[in-house]
C-alpha cells in the first residue's frame, strides 16, 4: 500500500462509475490513502463537471449506461486533455490492454479490484504526469 504523503492530498482522483457501492468503496480506500476525490455517476456527468484541468488521475467503470469509459477517454484524448486513467470492469475479457488507446490508459483492472493493486496503478498514473 502507498504511503500518506501530503502530496496526496493536494492529488485530485476522479472517480466514474454507475454503481453507488463501488463509488463509495473507492472513494473511501482513495480518502484512506490520502488522495482527494471527487466522484461521478457517469461519464457525462464528470465531462460536464468542469473537473478536468484539476484531475490528476481517472478511475473509471467501462460498461456503464450512456457514454462507456472507453469513449469518455477517446473524448477526453480528442479534445486535448491527457488525464492518467485506470479502467475498472466486471468484464475483463472485453478490457481493452494498457496502452491501447494512448499512454493515458495505465490499468484495466477486474471487479472487484485489489486494493493494493490499484493504489499502486494510481502511484504509477501519477508518475506518468511528470
Amino acid at each position: 500500500m502507498t504511503q500518506n504523503t501530503p502530496m496526496h492530498a493536494a492529488t485530485t482522483i476522479a472517480i466514474v462509475d454507475d454503481d453507488d457501492s463501488v463509488r463509495g468503496a473507492l472513494e473511501s480506500l482513495l480518502r484512506s490513502g490520502g488522495y482527494t476525490t471527487r466522484t461521478y455517476r457517469s461519464a457525462l456527468e464528470f465531462l460536464d463537471a468542469n473537473a478536468l484541468t484539476k484531475t490528476h488521475c481517472l478511475v473509471s467503470d467501462i460498461q456503464m449506461p450512456g457514454m462507456s469509459g472507453v469513449e469518455m477517454l477517446e473524448q477526453l484524448i480528442a479534445t486535448g486533455y491527457h488525464i492518467p486513467t485506470i479502467f475498472i470492469t466486471a468484464y475483463p475479457a472485453a478490457a481493452p490492454p494498457p496502452g491501447a488507446h494512448s499512454p493515458e490508459l495505465v490499468a484495466c483492472l477486474p471487479k472487484p479490484c485489489d486494493a493494493d493493486k490499484l493504489l499502486n496503478c494510481i502511484e504509477a498514473a501519477l508518475l506518468q504526469r511528470h
